[in-house]
C-alpha cells in the first residue's frame, strides 16, 4: 500500500492550490455576496485542463487519473466551492456520461468543447417531486419518430444559465417506470427551453443554480444516450463518479476551515498566551485534524479505485457521507475557534460552513448514501 503521491499528481495539485490563492481567492467574498458566477476564473480554469480532466485526449481532455481530479477539487474547494463545484459537474457528470455512453458523433460534437472549457455543461436529473427518488421522473420525452418532444420542469440545476449543453432525464415509457426512462442531449437556445430564475441560496451562492423549463422542446432521436430505456442506469452510472467529485469538495471545505482556525489560534491571544495553546482550543484542532485525514483517505481511496477499474460504488458512497459530515462539523468548529470573527465575512469560515451544508445534499443525500452503503454491506 502507498501513499506518495506521484510527481505529476504533486505539480498538478499545486497548480490547483496557486489557482485558488491566485485567482479564486481575491473577489470571492463579493461573488458570494453578489450571487456572482465566476466566469473569468471558470474559463481559465478551462485553459488549464481542468474542465476535461480525466477526458482522452483524442477529445480535447486532459487524459489524468481521478486521484489528481481529487486533489484538484479539494485544492480549489478550500477557497472557493462556488467555482469548484462547475468543475465538479462538467467532469463527474457532463464529461463522464458523454465519454462513457456517448456516440462517437456527439463526442466529437458535444464532448470536445466541453473538455477544453470551450463551454460547460449541466446535468438535470432533480425535479420539483423527483430529488432523492429519481425513478419518478415527471418530465416526458415523447417518442415522435424522428424525434422526442421534452416537456416538464427541472429544478436546482447547477450551471442552469451558463451551461451550453444539458444531460436531461425524462420518462419516455411511463408503464416501465424506471425502465422507461432516458437521457438527451439539449442544447442552449432550443425553441421551448427557457431558464428560471436563479435561486438565491444559503452557500455556494457563486454557483449558478436555475431551474429548466421544457415545453415541446424538439430533440433529434441522435441526441438520445445510449438505447432506448438506459437514461435511469446512465443517471445511477454517473452519479456513483459524481459523489466521489463531491466528496473532495467536502473534504476541501473541512481543510480550508481548518488551515484558517488553525492559523488564527496560533495568532490569537487571550490569558497572556495564543488561544491554540489553550486545551479547550488544541483539542478541537486535533479532532478537526485527525476527522479530515480520516475523510482524505476514504476520498482519495474511492477515486484509487475508480483509477484501478474496479467497483467504488460502496467506497464512493462512504467517501460522500463521511466528508460531508466531517465539513459541517469541522467548519462549525472553525467558526467557534475564531468567536466574533468567525461571524464576520472577512474570516472566509463563515462562507465555508454555509457552503459545506450542500455537500450533504447534492448528488445523493447523506440518506441516500446511507441506502446505498446499507445495501452493499447487506448484500
Amino acid at each position: 500500500m502507498h501513499f506518495e503521491l506521484s510527481e505529476e499528481q504533486l505539480m498538478i495539485q499545486q497548480a490547483a492550490r496557486d489557482f485558488a490563492q491566485n485567482e479564486l481567492k481575491p473577489g470571492v467574498i463579493e461573488r458570494d455576496e453578489h450571487q456572482k458566477f465566476p466566469t473569468e476564473q471558470v474559463k481559465k480554469l478551462g485553459e488549464l485542463g481542468f474542465l476535461g480532466m480525466m477526458v482522452d485526449g483524442k477529445y480535447n481532455g486532459s487524459g489524468m487519473d481521478a486521484l489528481s481530479y481529487v486533489l484538484v477539487m479539494e485544492e480549489l474547494s478550500k477557497i472557493d466551492a462556488s467555482a469548484s463545484v462547475v468543475v465538479s459537474v462538467n467532469n463527474s457528470l457532463v464529461c463522464y456520461g458523454l465519454e462513457s455512453y456517448g456516440t462517437e458523433a456527439q463526442k466529437e460534437k458535444y464532448l470536445k468543447p466541453l473538455a477544453s472549457g470551450q463551454m460547460i455543461g449541466a446535468f438535470c436529473l432533480s425535479e420539483p417531486e423527483a430529488g432523492s427518488d429519481a425513478t419518478s421522473q415527471q418530465t416526458t420525452a415523447e417518442d415522435k419518430g424522428d424525434y422526442y418532444l421534452l416537456n416538464g420542469t427541472k429544478n436546482w440545476i447547477t450551471n442552469g444559465s451558463t451551461a451550453g449543453v444539458y444531460l436531461v432525464i425524462a420518462q419516455t415509457h411511463k408503464e416501465l417506470k424506471h425502465k422507461g426512462i432516458n437521457a438527451f442531449i439539449v442544447e442552449k437556445g432550443t425553441p421551448g427551453f427557457t431558464v428560471g430564475p436563479k435561486e438565491n441560496k444559503l452557500g455556494i451562492r457563486g454557483s449558478d443554480t436555475h431551474s429548466l423549463m421544457f415545453n415541446d422542446v424538439k430533440v433529434l432521436k441522435e441526441n438520445r444516450i445510449g438505447e432506448d430505456g438506459f437514461g435511469f442506469k446512465f443517471a445511477m452510472k454517473t452519479l456513483e463518479g459524481g459523489r466521489i467529485g463531491i466528496a473532495a469538495q467536502a473534504l476541501g471545505i473541512a481543510a480550508g476551515a481548518y488551515e484558517l482556525a488553525l492559523a488564527y489560534a496560533q495568532q490569537r491571544k487571550s490569558f497572556g498566551k495564543p488561544i491554540a495553546e489553550h486545551q479547550a482550543i488544541a483539542f478541537k484542532l486535533a479532532d478537526m485534524a485527525t476527522q479530515i485525514e480520516a475523510a482524505r483517505m476514504l476520498v482519495y481511496k474511492a477515486a484509487w479505485l475508480k483509477d484501478q477499474g474496479q467497483s467504488y460504488t460502496l467506497a464512493g458512497s462512504m467517501a460522500k457521507l463521511y466528508a460531508s459530515k466531517v465539513a459541517m462539523d469541522v467548519t462549525v468548529e472553525a467558526v467557534q475557534i475564531h468567536g466574533g470573527y468567525g461571524f464576520v465575512k472577512e474570516y472566509h469560515v463563515e462562507r465555508l460552513m454555509r457552503d459545506a451544508k450542500i455537500t450533504q445534499i447534492y448528488e445523493g443525500t447523506s440518506e441516500i448514501q446511507k441506502m446505498v452503503i446499507s445495501r452493499n454491506i447487506l448484500d
